[in-house]
């Protein structure tokens, strides 16, 4: 099996948990459960782009 060009694959992983951390936190703030800041989504997608690392080796 392919497994793809790895600059790729990081670029993709990037972009998706950058989106998702972005949508996450945002509704954990419209709650009132964590402010919406850029250290926030970042510190989320830094987290969710390493346990997906993690999860797919």
């Amino acid at each position: 099996m392919a497994e793809g060009d790895p600059r790729v694959l990081f670029v993709m992983n990037l972009v998706l948990s950058g989106l998702f951390a972005t949508v996450v936190i945002w509704g954990l703030d419209f709650i009132g459960i964590v402010a919406f800041t850029p250290w926030n989504v970042a510190s989320f997608a830094l987290l969710v782009m390493a346990l997906t690392y993690v999860v797919t080796r």
